[in-house]
């Protein structure tokens, strides 16, 4: 049986490549005049935790506001041992009331979490790009299944960290399978291993792997400008 016409305009991957792109557009859009109130502060003497938070926070609470998108959780993860008084630290706001996240009053040690293989943390690192990072269960702020969208900031070509945003995968999927929806009844967006991000099939989920001779037998296109496929049957 045929597939119903679709009733959105432009392709899944376009869909896909507009709805997370807008995110990481967002994130370019401040990290320059971060990074410059960065540069003036060290200049100023050494940045502890306190001075990041006092930075970050109006770029992190404007990224609430910018956008079209359900926005969980927004700010600036700093690179290891970069600041004065701390091996790693999260200048993080997050939640309806967009409250500052304190990991030290979470757990013992998360203030000194080492983040550096992390999705989020190590692949623009290490590419210099923006990345869409996920879906995975986030245990350092939110609990849930999270897509972090995330872009490394450089300052005179030192990496001093990512400018992020977290999305919730279940608020992700009330936005977009509506819109993937007209395209077919097996429709899924990957990430780069072939780990479902989300589906119009009920028979894939949020964290299935599409891998080896399944993934071959599927049409398969590249969301442009990120390290994402949408795959149908």
């Amino acid at each position: 049986m045929s597939s119903p016409a679709p009733t959105t305009t432009g392709s899944p991957a376009t869909i896909v490549a507009d709805y997370f792109g807008q995110a990481i557009d967002e994130l370019e859009s401040w990290k320059a005049k971060f990074a410059d109130d960065l540069a003036a502060a060290r200049a100023r003497g050494p940045v502890t935790t306190d001075i990041l938070d006092a930075l970050v926070a109006p770029y992190a609470l404007r990224t609430f506001d910018a956008l079209d998108l359900p926005v969980y959780g927004s700010g600036f993860i700093a690179a290891l041992d970069s600041l004065a008084d701390a091996s790693s630290h999260l200048a993080w706001w997050q939640g309806a009331d967009r409250a500052q996240l304190v990991l030290a009053a979470q757990s013992v040690n998360k203030e000194a979490i080492d983040y550096s293989e992390l999705e989020w943390y190590r692949v623009p690192y290490q590419t210099g790009e923006a990345h869409v990072a996920g879906p995975y269960v986030d245990y350092l702020c939110s609990d849930e299944y999270t897509i972090t969208i995330a872009s490394p900031v450089f300052l005179d070509g030192e990496f001093v960290g990512v400018a992020g945003l977290d999305l919730l995968i279940d608020q992700v999927e009330r936005h977009l399978t509506p819109r993937l929806a007209p395209y077919g009844a097996d429709i899924s967006i990957v990430n780069g291993v072939g780990r479902v991000l989300l589906s119009t099939s009920p028979h894939r989920e949020t964290g299935d792997s599409i891998r080896g001779a399944e993934l071959d037998a599927l049409t398969r296109t590249a969301c442009p400008g990120m390290a994402l496929e949408v795959v149908s049957g």
